[in-house]
């Protein structure tokens, strides 16, 4: 149907507009355990003081991708690690504010790349298993991040963004065991990794318990293959 000018005018007249932002689940392992970044919210009255994900409205001139990279390094001062979109988030009072579109993203450092004195927001890196309720929609946001965070464990190599470029076996298997939440067999798990030729070992090693040394290894591409690993 060609509608005439007049009508596409009552029909643009009719038109109401969403704003889209952006909110990062960002993931590090810190003293074996699977933790995220959470700040103190500042501007939303209804959760003044409460704790939420790193995010924020992406501005016109901008894409999803560089409103990432300006939330994380304003509000929380870092630098952005790996970060890869994770799911939009939709549901029609999700902000009282008026009606705001969230498009997530997960995030991966393997190191603290925060420098807290260029912070605008109160952070603190939070254990998944300690989380606080979180503002908004974010409890709902981070329990799908961390189904997918598991999930793309068992068939990619994401695992190397949240290990040193270097790493020793035991590291390895002991980072898929935090994700994972579960044990995994020593002896089972190593033969796995190495027939699927992903890794490959150099010539240094690593000094571990009773002076023992352990090989380093590396991943043999720094960007995610899709590959049957659990």
């Amino acid at each position: 149907m060609i509608l005439k000018n007049k009508d596409m005018v009552r029909a643009s007249e009719k038109l109401r507009f969403a704003v889209l932002a952006v909110d990062v689940v960002y993931f590090r392992i810190i003293d074996n355990k699977l933790s995220l970044l959470l700040g103190k919210v500042t501007t939303a009255p209804d959760f003044i003081g409460k704790w939420a994900l790193i995010g924020g409205l992406i501005a016109p001139d901008e894409t999803a991708d560089d409103a990432v990279k300006r939330h994380l390094k304003v509000k929380a001062g870092i630098e952005v690690p790996y970060t890869e979109q994770l799911y939009t988030f939709s549901a029609i009072n999700r902000d009282r504010r008026g009606r705001v579109i969230s498009v997530a993203y997960v995030a991966l450092a393997n190191s603290n790349l925060q420098n807290k004195q260029k912070a605008e927001t109160e952070t603190k890196w939070c254990p998944i298993a300690g989380i606080p309720s979180l503002a908004y929609d974010h409890d709902e946001i981070v329990r799908v991040a961390i189904d997918r965070l598991r999930s793309k464990f068992t068939y990619t190599t994401m695992a190397q963004f949240l290990l040193p470029e270097e790493f020793t076996l035991s590291e390895l298997q002991k980072t898929y065991e935090i994700v994972m939440g579960k044990e995994m067999d020593k002896r089972n798990f190593r033969k796995k990794i190495l027939s699927l030729g992903i890794i490959a070992i150099t010539k240094k090693v690593k000094i571990g318990k009773a002076n023992r040394p352990a090989a380093l290894y590396r991943f043999k591409k720094r960007s995610p293959l899709f590959i049957d690993i659990l």
